[in-house]
C-alpha cells in the first residue's frame, strides 16, 4: 500500500525539466511587468498619430460610451481642435511630398486658371454663377490654394472617379455643402465625367454608370429632424420644430454610404432658430419654451455624433465634416445693408480675424471640435475656416442671382461662392485626401 502512495505521489511531483520551465516562465512574466505596467496608458504615447492623411482623433477612456459630451462652461473656452489632416510623400502620388498640414497654407497667385471655365458648367445653382450673373472681374479666379511645406495634387476627375468607384459620396448639411457638391460635379464635368440627375424631395444625385458610382447632396442644415406642425389655431401660421435629440430622416437612409460628408452652421443663427422660444424640441411631446442656441447646437451635434458612433460601419465608411465657412459681411448682415462687394483678397500675411466671421461663429466651431475628438468614429475634419477667411473677393455678392440688377440697400451674398471659385479648392483638398488614403482605405 505504501509503495502504491509512494508512486502515485512521485508522479505529482514535477521533474527536474518542468521545474526549469517553470522557473523560466516565471521570471519572463516577471521582466515583463516591470516594462509594461498594469496601469493603463494613454493610446496616444504608444502610438503617436501619424502623418496620414486621415490623422485618427483618439479616443480617451472618458469617451468609450454614447453618452453626451458636455462642454466646460467658462465663457472664454476654446475647445481643443481634431489632429490636422497632414500628408506625406507618396509614391504613387509623387506631387504630395513631405509632411504638412494640409489646411495650414495661403493662396499664391497661379494664372493657369480654374479647372472649368467661367459659365461653362451647366450643374451651377444659379446663385453661384457669377459669370452669368454678370460679374465682370476674373482675377479671383486666379489663386490657388498652397499649404506650408507640401504641396497638394491639382484635381483629377478620372482618378477621383476611380476612388470612388462601385461607391456612393453623400454630403449632407446646408447650402455651403451644397456649394461644394455642385463645384465637385462641375470639376468632374471638366473631365468629360457626366452622370444621370435624380432628384427626390431634399435630395439631387448624380449617377455615374460607367463607375457603378453616385454623389448626392442632402439639405438637412440642422443635420437634426426639422418638422412644421400647425399652429394652435386654424389662422395661425405652421410652427417649425427641430427635434435636437433625432438625426434628420433622409440622413438616416444614407448610413452605410462610404463617404459621407457633414457640415451645419450657418443656419444656428438666433433669427433662424427664433432665438431658441418655442422652436427645439426633445422627445414625442417636450418643446423648450426657451432654450439658449448654443445650448441646442451643442446636444444636436452631440445627437449626430452618437448615431455616427452607434450607427457608422467603419470598415466602410469614411466620414467628413467640413468646418464653417467665413462670411465677409460689412456694414451689417444679408439684409440690413451688408456689403462684401471687394475684389482683394486679405493678404495671406494678415492674421485671421475673428470679427471677419458672423459673432455667433466661434463657438459652433468650438463645439463642432469639441464634439469630434471625443468621438469614437474617425471623422476627418476638414478645417477651411482659415482658408475661406482670406478670400472676402470670392462671394458672389451683388451677382447673387441672373438679371439681379443690385442698388444700394439690395442684399448681397457673402456666404456662399462663386463657381468656379473658392470651394473648387476644398474638392481638391477633399480629393487628396482619398487619393492619399485610397491604397490603405477605399
Amino acid at each position: 500500500m505504501s509503495q502504491l502512495t509512494s508512486t502515485t505521489f512521485s508522479k505529482i511531483l514535477p521533474s527536474k525539466t518542468q521545474l526549469i520551465f517553470i522557473t523560466f516562465i516565471f521570471l519572463f512574466t516577471f521582466i515583463f511587468l516591470l516594462n509594461f505596467p498594469l496601469t493603463s496608458t494613454p493610446l496616444q504615447q504608444h502610438s503617436p498619430l501619424t502623418s496620414d492623411i486621415f490623422s485618427l482623433i483618439t479616443p480617451t477612456a472618458s469617451n468609450q460610451n454614447t453618452s453626451v459630451f458636455a462642454l466646460p462652461n467658462e465663457p472664454n473656452y476654446v475647445a481643443p481642435s481634431p489632429p490636422p489632416v497632414t500628408v506625406t510623400e507618396n509614391e504613387s502620388s509623387p506631387t504630395l511630398r513631405r509632411s504638412c498640414d494640409i489646411f495650414d497654407g495661403n493662396w499664391v497667385y497661379d494664372d493657369s486658371g480654374p479647372i472649368y471655365p467661367p459659365g461653362s458648367c451647366p450643374y451651377v445653382g444659379g446663385s453661384f454663377n457669377c459669370f452669368i450673373n454678370g460679374r465682370p472681374d476674373l482675377d479671383y479666379l486666379n489663386y490657388r490654394w498652397q499649404p506650408h511645406g507640401c504641396d497638394i495634387p491639382r484635381f483629377d476627375g478620372k482618378k477621383m472617379m476611380e476612388i470612388l468607384r462601385g461607391k456612393r459620396m453623400v454630403f449632407a448639411g446646408d447650402s455651403l455643402n451644397r456649394n461644394m457638391w455642385d463645384s465637385l460635379i462641375c470639376s468632374l464635368s471638366a473631365f468629360n465625367i457626366r452622370g444621370t440627375k435624380h432628384i427626390r424631395p431634399d435630395e439631387f444625385t448624380y449617377f455615374f454608370k460607367d463607375y457603378k458610382s453616385s454623389i448626392t447632396v442632402l439639405t438637412a442644415p440642422f443635420l437634426a429632424r426639422h418638422q412644421r406642425t400647425e399652429g394652435p389655431k386654424a389662422d395661425e401660421k405652421p410652427m417649425a420644430r427641430l427635434h435636437i435629440d433625432e438625426i434628420h430622416d433622409t440622413i438616416a437612409k444614407y448610413y452605410d454610404a462610404d463617404v459621407l460628408i457633414f457640415n451645419t452652421g450657418q443656419w444656428w443663427h438666433p433669427a433662424n432658430t427664433h432665438n431658441g422660444e418655442n422652436f427645439f424640441q426633445e422627445g414625442k411631446a417636450y418643446v423648450h419654451e426657451k432654450l439658449d442656441v448654443e445650448e441646442a447646437y451643442k446636444r444636436s451635434m452631440n445627437t449626430w455624433a452618437q448615431w455616427i458612433d452607434n450607427t457608422i460601419n467603419i470598415k466602410k465608411t469614411k466620414v467628413f465634416f467640413v468646418s464653417l465657412t467665413a462670411v465677409h459681411f460689412i456694414g451689417g448682415e444679408w439684409n440690413a445693408n451688408g456689403t462684401c462687394d471687394s475684389t482683394e483678397i486679405i493678404k495671406p500675411t494678415e492674421p485671421t480675424k475673428d470679427q471677419v466671421l458672423d459673432p455667433y461663429q466661434p463657438w459652433i466651431k468650438n463645439i463642432q471640435e469639441l464634439v469630434i475628438s471625443k468621438m469614437k468614429t474617425p471623422v476627418v475634419y476638414l478645417n477651411i475656416t482659415r482658408l475661406t477667411d482670406y478670400r472676402k473677393d470670392g462671394h458672389p455678392s451683388r451677382y447673387r442671382m441672373p438679371g439681379y440688377k443690385w442698388f444700394p440697400g439690395m442684399p448681397q451674398d457673402c456666404m456662399h461662392w462663386c463657381l468656379p471659385g473658392v470651394p473648387d479648392s476644398w474638392n481638391q483638398l477633399l480629393y487628396a485626401s482619398l487619393l492619399s488614403s485610397s491604397q490603405n482605405y477605399m
